[in-house]
């Protein structure tokens, strides 16, 4: 099995699967009657939690305003998409503000869902990871992201529902949550401790800006090499 990540164009749109399309639990509030601040979301169907409108309104406008919002992972051999990872400014991500651990720091980037097919769980890293490359390029200094670290007994879903915000379905809201351990075991730290929806922080200019120098240092090597062997000076710097 070979899986390819690259970062997501609108044209991938209607190729990602249907949560992932039409969920827009991140994306909405709806009990903010004004929608989110940019304005990138047309309000005009709040009726359920799912809207295929809103959502590639919302991957459209950040897409146009900010940039690279996600990375999608294709199964090499039939094409079909497999995974996603979205992210966004904090201010431009409704439900982030819900959290009992919000709000999100300032200087960071959100890291808001990463979502697997069946069969496909571990390339959750590898996504991760090419959120990290693509936010280091960018010059920004962490990634933040809120855990998930309950269980899925009615109990526990009907408190972080309670927590989030009403009028969404709670099994929707977990399926779009990470699991704590996920975001842990891909380096993130706790910054907000909480029982089941803790706040956690990747630093990029500490312990991953090392990646930034390496390549830097390789290119130079590349350089220097391809000096001594055509015999002409290696550029300074």
């Amino acid at each position: 099995m070979t899986v390819t990540v690259v970062p997501l164009e609108l044209e991938m749109f209607e190729s990602l699967p249907s949560h992932t399309r039409r969920c827009v639990f991140w994306e909405m509030d709806r009990d903010e009657p004004d929608g989110f601040e940019s304005g990138i979301v047309d309000r005009r169907s709040t009726a359920e939690h799912e809207s295929e409108f809103d959502k590639e309104a919302w991957i459209s406008g950040l897409l146009l305003e900010w940039g690279t919002c996600g990375q999608v992972a294709f199964e090499s051999s039939t094409g079909r998409v497999v995974g996603s990872a979205l992210y966004a400014p904090p201010g431009l991500v409704p439900r982030a503000r819900r959290f009992p651990t919000a709000p999100v720091g300032s200087d960071a980037v959100l890291l808001s869902a990463v979502s697997t097919e069946p069969g496909f769980e571990e390339i959750s890293v590898t996504l991760i990871d090419a959120v990290v490359s693509d936010i280091v390029r960018r010059g920004v200094r962490a990634i933040e992201a809120f855990g998930f670290s309950g269980s899925r007994e009615p109990l526990e879903r009907d408190l972080v529902g309670l927590m989030l915000g009403n009028g969404i379905d709670t099994d929707a809201c977990l399926e779009c949550l990470m699991q704590t351990n996920l975001l842990i075991d891909s380096g993130f730290e706790t910054v907000a401790a909480d029982l089941y929806l803790p706040r956690l922080r990747l630093e990029l200019d500490e312990g991953l800006g090392w990646k930034s120098a390496v390549e830097r240092a390789l290119e130079k090597l590349v350089v220097e090499a391809a000096a001594d062997l055509s015999g002409a000076p290696t550029p300074v710097g």
